[in-house]
């Protein structure tokens, strides 16, 4: 969902393709700064650069930018790797407020007046330091427009402001990351409902998304470096030797695995069981409610996605298929290229690269 302000507009109109800024996205979380341009080919859209510069934890902690000469620092590298001089950037989950609501009128300006008036009941925030857009997903059954929004405190928004405007960075727009990463993980058009499971370092952010627009999202607290600690204690080892053994042997039963797997069960049931009570959520939801279609399959992305094992532990719980996810979806067939970005690796760029195909996609104009 994009957050473009009026005093960021540089112009009134889109500049012509031979002038425009290159499709870049930015995106920043505990683990560093994402940082991706994308290139027009005969073929299609091919990545270009990217770039990951690794911050301390202490400097982006929860959603919020404690360390700022740090956080500028990391950008400013980012942009100079990957020549980055404007670029769409996201704006944290676990800050977010997603929301639906029943709205007259025909036109965004129109719906935005409405979910104005009411905007104290759809985001637990006072009105005037709330920045929200909104979309439209269609109608109900008595013709009136269903809208899905999403609200920010200000103080979120102006702090990514600070920071990217002390990088010299211009922020083309501001979208919150379940949007971005169904962009990037969900093929154009694809009408489905589908859970996307973003396995990070500190966290896991989950999002239910119907014909790519998230409905429903939200992060829990525990991500893919407590089963690297997990691994550290059991083998006592240092943190790059316990990553090593996590990403060969995974959560795979084999002879003589059952010490190493009970121990590192007893992490990732956690984060089976936090995703499969929200899940559950949905589901019921939308049968009891019949406004929403249930969840057909999850993917799974993120920097702890490719944990052998993974996709087939949490599709016995979820009762869903589960996949791993593909961050170049949308992107030139394969066949005509092949990605410097190991896809391993590229699972952790959904969000910045779903960032920068927004510059090829219809707005979420009215």
């Amino acid at each position: 969902m994009a957050f473009v302000f009026s005093e960021r507009l540089r112009a009134a109109f889109a500049p012509p393709q031979y002038i425009a800024p290159p499709l870049s996205g930015i995106d920043l979380s505990t683990s560093g700064v994402k940082a991706v341009r994308l290139m027009k080919t005969v073929n299609g859209l091919i990545l270009s650069h990217h770039v990951q510069s690794n911050i301390p934890p202490s400097a982006f902690v929860d959603g919020e930018i404690v360390d700022h000469p740090t956080i500028v620092a990391a950008l400013i590298a980012a942009a100079h790797t990957t020549g980055v001089s404007a670029a769409n950037v996201a704006l944290p989950e676990s800050k977010s407020y997603l929301f639906e609501a029943t709205v007259e009128g025909t036109k965004k300006k129109e719906w935005r007046i409405a979910v104005e008036q009411h905007l104290d009941e759809l985001v637990p925030l006072p009105p005037l330091e709330t920045a929200f857009d909104i979309v439209g997903v269609g109608q109900n059954r008595r013709g009136e427009a269903l809208v899905a929004g999403v609200g920010f405190a200000r103080r979120v928004v102006e702090e990514t402001l600070s920071v990217f405007d002390q990088a010299n960075i211009d922020i083309r727009s501001l979208e919150d990351e379940p949007f971005a990463m169904a962009r990037a993980l969900l093929p154009e058009g694809d009408a489905s409902t589908a859970l996307i499971i973003d396995v990070g370092k500190t966290t896991t952010k989950i999002a239910v998304v119907m014909n790519r627009i998230p409905r429903f999202a939200t992060t829990i607290s525990i991500g893919g470096h407590a089963l690297t600690l997990a691994v550290q204690k059991y083998f006592g080892v240092t943190e790059i030797e316990a990553r090593k053994i996590k990403a060969e042997r995974g959560i795979v039963p084999a002879p003589g695995n059952e010490e190493y797997l009970a121990a590192m069960l007893s992490t990732v049931s956690a984060i089976r069981d936090e995703i499969a009570t929200r899940l559950d959520y949905w589901q019921k939801k939308a049968t009891s409610s019949g406004a929403h279609e249930p969840v057909s399959h999850a993917i799974l992305a993120g920097g702890n996605a490719s944990v052998r094992g993974f996709p087939e532990y949490l599709e016995g719980s979820l009762r869903v298929p589960v996949i791993t996810g593909d961050v170049f979806t949308n992107l030139a067939s394969r066949n005509t290229w092949i990605p410097e970005l190991d896809y391993t690796e590229s699972l952790a760029y959904a969000t910045a690269i779903g960032l920068a195909l927004r510059d090829t996609v219809q707005p979420y104009y009215a």
